[in-house]
């Protein structure tokens, strides 16, 4: 793979990361630091978490998985499968930044080098989670305190 696959995502305690279409808190700063972190890369999420955005987000492609062949947007790519959305990655210039659903993540995490996770300091209720992170394949490199939450970043370990 060409391209380092990072998981971007906001976690709650309890590892919520949605209910329903929404995200179930409002932390004034980490959308900011969102745009910040994906702005000029490749965006990769599932349907449902592009429909509960209701568009492309500006400066950054977006690469939309859907089992769904008859689904399209305008201004975004469609793929089928995660090892699709890969691919078509790879012809684009940028990074691979998965951002959701559940699934999305599930399926990037054996792929992903690096997760970048703002740490909500909550447990509310939701339907979405975001997968277990495991310290035996994972380390924390990077904690970053800001109002309201905390950026930890991991890396995977190195495979001896």
């Amino acid at each position: 793979m060409s391209k380092r696959v990072v998981m971007v995502a906001a976690v709650a305690r309890n590892r919520v990361i949605g209910n329903g279409p929404d995200i179930p808190w409002r932390v004034p700063g980490e959308q900011a630091e969102f745009k910040r972190l994906t702005m000029g890369e490749i965006l990769v999420m599932g349907r449902t978490t592009y429909e509960s955005i209701g568009r492309p987000l500006p400066g950054r492609t977006t690469i939309v998985l859907t089992r769904d062949r008859e689904w399209s947007a305008e201004g975004v790519l469609v793929a089928h499968s995660f090892l699709d959305a890969l691919a078509r990655a790879a012809l684009l210039p940028g990074e691979v930044i998965v951002v959701g659903g559940a699934q999305v993540y599930a399926e990037a995490m054996p792929l992903a080098s690096e997760q970048i996770i703002s740490e909500i300091p909550l447990e509310p209720e939701g339907d979405a989670f975001y997968p277990e992170i495991d310290p035996a394949q994972w380390e924390v490199v990077d904690r970053e305190p800001f109002e309201g939450y905390e950026r930890v970043t991991w890396l995977r370990r190195s495979r001896l």
